[in-house]
């Protein structure tokens, strides 16, 4: 069901040189495929777009709350949800655990993009934060209570309609688009580019991820990237801000992989990323074909990569249990406000700025993946 789009990279001229250089080809391999349909590719064409899975059961849902729900202050700015699920339902999640018929989002960034394309924010919304979700749809037909809960108890509840209307809520911004990947979806698109090259500064060794990798540069498969980006208690602090972190220089290398090499413009190459992307993908009706994300990615090619940002929402322990979240209030609001405003976003490198701090004119997180062997 989703999957993530971000980017990262130096700042220099010549990252953002090459950056531009990797969006544009994103389009144009984009749009050979669209070319090719005319041409006789017309069932390839066919065959991607029908491996995306339109969402339509959400669109319905948020349909009937569309009264409440935030309007865009800012026309042509975006906002775009990234959920990723945990879900063992689906070919190959099965080993990730029992399905118990339900499942939560494992990872939720809110995407921002700039009305004139200058910049782009990424925002991870912990799992763990205590929120306030409303009334939602369930798969069975039923309707949930609205309860104050944990964020990622919102998918299990009531999929993406729910999720959506949690955000918006919690943020006052209009998500107008959303995607969603699931475990098997996410390990195919590392595969089909031939993994991603990460540097460790230290070996990781969890049996509970089945992850056994050596400190240094190393290039992660699929399965190797999914635990990864999923591992928890053997990493850092074993808290979820490690893991939030991996999974933002994660995205960071996986920009860069598919930047520096020629997959864009080798079709090729090419189709077997389109291919496990697609396949992997459920999003709003809008989005789910190739003219869609074609759309989505041409908006893309002009922001900078210097201002291509990955923070987290400003949270700290919830006051009745340290192992949940709580939004820090004044600087979480600034954020939203910024974002709902589409305002520049100030951010401060994690070495410079804490999650507590009061200070409401930077955010803690990366411009830039960090992805250097020392």
């Amino acid at each position: 069901m989703t999957d993530v789009v971000g980017a990262s990279a130096t700042g220099s001229g010549l990252a953002r040189r090459r950056r531009r250089r990797w969006v544009r080809g994103a389009a144009l391999g984009v749009g050979v495929v669209l070319v090719g349909a005319v041409g006789g590719g017309w069932a390839l064409y066919a065959k991607l777009s029908h491996n995306i899975t339109a969402d339509e059961a959400a669109e319905a849902e948020l349909a009937r709350y569309e009264r409440e729900r935030p309007t865009a202050l800012v026309r042509g700015a975006q906002n775009i949800l990234l959920i990723g699920s945990d879900t063992r339902a689906g070919d190959g999640n099965g080993r990730y655990g029992k399905d118990s018929g339900t499942e939560r989002s494992d990872t939720t960034i809110l995407l921002h993009l700039a009305r004139d394309r200058r910049s782009a924010t990424a925002v991870s919304l912990p799992r763990d934060l205590m929120v306030h979700v409303p009334g939602c749809l369930r798969a069975d037909g039923r309707r949930t209570e609205p309860s104050f809960t944990l964020f990622n108890a919102a998918f299990e509840m009531g999929g993406s309609a729910c999720t959506i209307r949690t955000v918006e809520k919690l943020t006052d911004i209009r998500i107008d688009h959303h995607v969603v990947v699931d475990f098997s979806g996410f390990k195919d698109m590392v595969d089909a580019i031939d993994g991603v090259p990460v540097c460790l500064k230290k070996p990781i060794d969890d049996k509970a991820a089945k992850l056994r990798l050596p400190a240094g540069r190393v290039t992660l498969d699929g399965e190797q990237a999914l635990g990864y980006v999923r591992v928890r208690k053997s990493l850092g602090d074993g808290s979820d801000t490690g893991r939030m972190d991996r999974q933002q220089q994660f995205l960071g290398a996986l920009v860069n992989k598919v930047q520096s090499s020629d997959v864009l413009l080798n079709p090729a190459k090419l189709y077997p990323l389109l291919d496990a992307a697609t396949s992997a993908l459920t999003t709003d009706p809008e989005l789910a074909s190739l003219r869609g994300l074609y759309q989505l990615v041409r908006g893309l090619r002009d922001v900078p990569t210097d201002q291509v940002q990955f923070l987290t929402v400003p949270r700290e322990p919830y006051v009745y249990d340290s192992n949940r979240d709580q939004l820090v209030a004044g600087k979480a609001d600034a954020l939203f406000t910024l974002l709902r405003a589409d305002r520049p976003v100030k951010v401060a490198r994690k070495s410079t700025s804490s999650a507590g701090d009061s200070s409401a004119s930077a955010f803690r997180g990366n411009t830039a993946a960090e992805d250097r062997c020392e």
